[in-house]
């Protein structure tokens, strides 16, 4: 029953729209109705209006319940269109029936004697012009929000394959640095004891920070020095490495433990004896983090599986359009990754998806708010007109009904944007919909 009397306004807003435009046309041509004229065109307008409407509305909400987003596939909309065609002639028919025979009291075999289609040519073209808008202006909301869902696909199979990216350095990392222990175990017990205390802390900070989508160059850095004492204790002075204390960026961001990763990748690929010793550099350049090794490749190793850079490469990949340099030259092997001074991520945490939704929510409101101040504006300026066109022109006060029509509208407006309904109170449906949240056994 509210959906019906919803519709039943908007009816009535169209048909006071339709009235006042013909009222202007018919002042603009010299046209003078009487009282009597006016009242009764004003009154046939409105039947037609509301039957109309209410005959396209409801075709278009079965349409709808039907077909959903399908009805805008070319196929549905033909038909549907047709369907309203259709829908308003018998609109029309129903609205001079009621008009005809139960107002004007015309008998019903000379009401269908004297039908002809002049009739209906007037009615007819005024419905497909207000259901061709109709559909237009659903089919821009249906566009946008479909723009709006493919958005919040693609940020979603993102985070997912961000999230799988991530998972992948967990047995990564445990698995080499359980390889060096290992060695360790062998070559020097002490220093085996000494590793594991070590990796330890380091590997709490690989679960820190691998559901982060970047950190801090420096955070970076320290964890490398840190990483880096850990493979000193196997190969002591057979690693040299050049590392500088702090970023000249200090906002500047990587991707976690690509560091790790690529001074991981360096000794587990070269040869690293003190006769031929691994210089493993970290650097700056225009804006890159650069990482270069001497290359003395090992002669016999198992193939690797490149879940390092190709781990790495794909992380920027979602977060950046800027690319990971990797270049391997005879002497020496670097990979250069991009710092980042802002996060341009596709990937949506949960905090920032509830902080989009606010906002898009609180645009919305907004927008409300602000096409609620245009109509008050507009009705400002147009009713004052009307009354002075009335007043210069006929005695009979016809502005009366234009002005309580519109400014109907414009109240029940207003309380759409700003949340309020006399019946249920200001924003009940919020309330409502956050108690059914709130109870645990829905």
């Amino acid at each position: 029953m509210q959906r019906f009397f919803k519709e039943l306004l908007k009816a009535f807003l169209i048909g006071v729209a339709i009235f006042i435009a013909f009222l202007i046309f018919y002042y603009a041509n010299g046209y003078r109705p009487t009282v009597e004229e006016l009242w009764s065109e004003f009154w046939e307008n409105m039947i037609f209006s509301v039957i109309i409407y209410l005959c396209n509305a409801y075709l278009f909400m079965f349409l709808m319940r039907r077909w959903n987003r399908q009805l805008y596939n070319p196929r549905n909309l033909t038909i549907g269109i047709l369907g309203n065609i259709f829908a308003s002639l018998v609109g029309i028919f129903i609205s001079r029936l009621v008009l005809k025979v139960l107002v004007y009291q015309v008998p019903l075999d000379v009401f269908f004697a004297s039908e002809s289609p002049q009739n209906y040519y007037v009615a007819f073209f005024i419905a497909i012009v207000v259901t061709l808008i109709f559909y237009g202006v659903y089919y821009y909301k249906y566009r946008k929000e479909k723009q709006f869902k493919e958005q919040q696909i693609i940020a979603g199979t993102a985070s997912a394959r961000f999230d799988a990216l991530k998972n992948q350095l967990d047995p990564h990392f445990l698995f080499n640095s359980l390889n060096v222990l290992t060695s360790l175990i062998d070559e020097d017990p002490n220093q085996a004891q000494k590793f594991t205390t070590s990796l330890s802390k380091v590997y709490r900070y690989v679960l820190e920070q691998k559901n982060k989508d970047l950190v801090t160059v420096d955070e970076e850095l320290n964890f490398a020095r840190t990483y880096v004492r850990l493979l000193k204790m196997r190969f002591e002075d057979s690693i040299v490495f050049d590392i500088p204390e702090k970023s000249t960026i200090p906002e500047a961001k990587i991707v976690p433990l690509s560091l790790q990763l690529l001074l991981e990748n360096a000794v587990k690929h070269n040869v690293v004896t003190a006769t031929k010793p691994l210089h493993i550099r970290v650097s700056e350049e225009n804006g890159m983090l650069a990482v270069s090794n001497n290359l003395q490749e090992k002669q016999v190793v198992k193939k690797s599986s490149g879940v390092g850079l190709q781990n790495i490469r794909q992380r920027y990949d979602i977060l950046t359009d800027r690319e990971v340099i990797i270049e391997k030259k005879a002497t020496e092997f670097s990979v250069k990754l991009p710092m980042l001074t802002q996060q341009l991520s596709a990937v949506e945490t949960q905090q920032s998806y509830i902080a989009e939704k606010r906002y898009l929510k609180a645009k919305e409101r907004v927008k409300g708010i602000k096409d609620f101040y245009s109509n008050l504006i507009t009705y400002c300026i147009v009713i004052p007109f009307l009354w002075w066109l009335n007043l210069r022109t006929t005695d009979f006060l016809w502005a009366l009904f234009p002005t309580l029509g519109w400014g109907f509208g414009v109240i029940a407006h207003g309380m759409e944007a700003f949340g309020y309904n006399p019946l249920w109170g200001k924003k009940w449906e919020e309330r409502k919909i956050q108690e059914l949240m709130d109870k645990e056994d829905l």
